[in-house]
C-alpha cells in the first residue's frame, strides 16, 4: 500500500497492485524532476510460459509506460542459468544456454500482450556478464559479505535446517543488482520475493556513486490451488497466451477466499465493480472475475463468450459449441474399442492408470450411457459424444 497521498495520486493507475515502495519520498522526488524515469523489470526465462502472476509487474511496467516513463526489460539469459534462490528450500538445478534460448523463443510475443514493445528497451544481461573476467567476478563478490547474504530469509532458513546452499546462489542477487547498475535504473519492479535482490541493486548503485534505484514491490499471487506461488511447473498457473477457454476454466477453480486478490491484481475491473461483485453471489463474482482475466488478454467480447459457454456447459449441461472431433484408433478383432483407448485418444488421460481412475470416478459417459467398468469394450458408429467431465468432451469420428 502506498502511504504518501501525493505519490498515490502520481501512481494512481497501478496503486492498488503495489505492496511497498522503498523509499516512498525518494520516488516522489524522482517523479518531481519531470523527466521520464528508467523503470526496470527483469525476468528469467526459466520456463516457456509467461503467466498472469508474472503479469502483475509487467502490467505495472505498461502503466508506467503510459505515464511517459521508459520501460527497461531485462531478459535474464545469464541469471536464468544461475537460478534465483528466492523462496527456494533447495539449490535449483542450473539451466543450459540451449534451454534458456528455447524458453525465450516465444517470450517477447507473450509479453507483447501486455507491453507496448515499440517503446521497450530490451536488454539481455549476457551483454555484460559474458565478457566478465574472473577477477571482475571476484571484485563483484567483494561488494557484499556472507553475513549480509544470510539476512535473506530463504538462506537463513536453509542454514538452520542444515540444507545445502550453493556459492553460486549467493551470486544471483549480485547479478540482479549489477543489472540495475548497467542500465542505470531509477525504479525496479518485482514481487515481494524480490525485495532482497532489489535492495542489493540499491546498495551496488550507491557503491558506484550513482543515485540508487527505488523498489516498487507488488504482492505475489497464489496459483489456482490457493497455496503455492503461481507456477506453470506446478500446474497452478494461468498463461497469458493460453486459450481463453483454458484461462477461464483455470480461473474458475480458485477458492472464494482468493477472489479479492485475483480481482485486484489480475484484472482491470474498477474498485467499485469489485466491491459490487464481492457483495453479491460468489458464483456470479467468480464468473465475472474469470471473464475479466480473459478480457485482459483476448478482449472483452471473448470474456463474455466464455461466460456464455460456461453457462451452456456447466449450468444447462449442454454440449460445448467448440466440441473437438477425434478420430478413433483401429477397432479390435471384435469390432469394438476399449474405453481406455478412447479416453487416451481424446487426450483425457495419458496412461491406462489415469483412464481407469476417470472411469472408476463415475464421470465417463458414451452419449447418455455411463461407463462404470474400465475394462469395457464399446461400439462406435461415429458421432458419439464421449464425456469424462464437463471440461473433457469430444465427438468420436471414424
Amino acid at each position: 500500500m502506498i502511504k504518501d497521498d501525493d505519490l498515490r495520486s502520481c501512481l494512481a493507475p497501478l496503486a492498488r497492485t503495489v505492496d511497498t515502495i522503498v523509499p516512498e519520498r525518494e520516488l516522489l522526488k524522482k517523479l518531481e524532476r519531470g523527466t521520464p524515469l528508467r523503470c526496470k523489470f527483469g525476468i528469467d526465462p526459466t520456463a516457456a510460459t509467461v503467466h498472469v502472476g508474472n503479469g502483475v509487474p509487467l502490467w505495472n511496467l505498461r502503466k508506467l509506460q503510459d505515464l511517459g516513463h521508459t520501460a527497461v526489460l531485462i531478459l535474464g539469459d545469464y541469471t536464468a542459468t544461475v537460478g534465483d534462490p528466492s523462496g527456494k528450500d533447495k539449490t535449483r538445478p542450473m539451466l543450459t544456454s540451449e534451454q534458456v534460448e528455447t524458453n525465450l523463443e516465444t517470450w517477447l510475443d507473450q509479453m507483447a500482450l501486455i507491453l507496448d514493445m515499440d517503446r521497450v528497451e530490451i536488454r539481455r544481461n549476457s551483454e555484460w556478464f559474458k565478457d566478465m573476467s574472473f577477477l571482475e567476478v571476484l571484485e563483484l563478490t567483494n561488494r557484499m559479505t556472507v553475513q549480509q547474504m544470510m539476512e535473506r530469509d530463504s538462506f537463513e532458513n536453509r542454514w538452520k535446517a542444515q540444507e545445502p546452499i550453493s556459492v553460486r546462489e549467493f551470486l544471483y542477487c549480485l547479478m540482479q543488482g549489477w543489472d540495475s547498475v548497467m542500465v542505470e535504473a531509477d525504479v525496479e519492479l518485482g514481487g515481494t520475493d524480490q525485495t532482497f535482490n532489489i535492495a542489493v541493486g540499491r546498495r551496488l548503485m550507491e557503491q558506484r556513486g550513482m543515485a540508487p534505484q527505488v523498489s516498487l514491490i507488488n504482492a505475489l499471487v497464489e496459483g489456482t490451488d490457493g497455496h503455492a506461488k503461481m507456477s506453470k511447473s506446478l500446474g497452478n498457473a494461468i498463461g497469458v497466451a493460453d486459450d481463453p477457454k483454458e484461462q477461464f476454466g483455470m480461473a474458475m477453480r480458485i477458492s472464494d477466499e482468493l477472489m479479492p486478490k485475483y480481482m485486484n491484481l489480475l484484472t482491470d475491473l474498477s474498485d467499485g465493480r469489485i466491491a459490487e461483485l464481492l457483495a453479491g453471489p460468489p458464483m456470479d463474482a467468480k464468473k465475472a472475475m474469470a471473464a475479466a482475466i480473459v478480457a485482459r488478454y483476448a478482449g472483452a467480447a471473448e470474456g463474455e463468450r466464455q461466460i456464455e459457454e460456461f453457462v451452456r456447459v456447466f449450468s444447462r449441461r449442454e454440449v460445448p459449441t467448440d466440441l473437438a472431433e477425434v478420430a478413433v484408433p483401429p477397432a479390435g478383432d471384435d469390432g469394438c474399442w476399449w474405453i481406455v483407448d478412447l479416453l487416451k485418444a481424446c487426450g483425457f488421460a495419458t496412461s491406462t492408470k489415469q483412464a481407469r481412475q476417470l472411469v472408476e470416478g463415475g464421470g465417463v459417459k458414451l452419449d447418455a450411457a455411463p461407463i462404470s467398468d474400465w475394462r469395457a469394450r464399446v461400439a462406435v458408429e461415429g458421432g458419439e459424444l464421449l464425456r469424462a467431465s464437463n471440461r473433457k468432451q469430444a465427438r468420436l469420428t471414424r
